[in-house]
């Protein structure tokens, strides 16, 4: 069974930084792309990055600049850097997963870890 288990999130000050980490149980290089979705409190989930097995990256506008995805294939390890962070970057941070050209095909989460940037 596929598991994806975040971590790295926390409480900073705006302008602060942190890097959110998205293990999975078993190779990445499985997956056709990988992401990161974030909730806000009364809020739809929304995609924040995304970057596919052949390396390609693409990130909402709000965060252009400030976040870079990346993944570590050896460690089976997909990473969020999010640097000069805002109020409005509060959220749960999803870690995503999809396979449809290797089966078993699916669309897996994780859990979520939260990020809060006060002011």
């Amino acid at each position: 069974q596929v598991q994806l288990v975040e971590s790295g999130g926390g409480l900073v000050q705006a302008g602060e930084s942190l890097r959110l980490s998205c293990a999975a149980s078993g190779n990445i290089g499985r997956f056709n792309a990988m992401g990161w979705y974030r909730q806000a409190p009364g809020k739809q989930r929304e995609l924040v990055a995304t970057i596919t097995r052949l390396g390609y990256t693409n990130y909402i506008d709000s965060v252009k600049g400030r976040f870079a995805i990346s993944r570590d294939s050896a460690k089976n390890t997909l990473y969020l850097q999010m640097n000069t962070l805002k109020p409005e970057d509060t959220a749960v941070y999803y870690c995503n997963a999809q396979s449809t050209s290797v089966p078993p095909h699916g669309n897996y989460w994780g859990q979520g870890t939260q990020v809060t940037v006060s002011s």
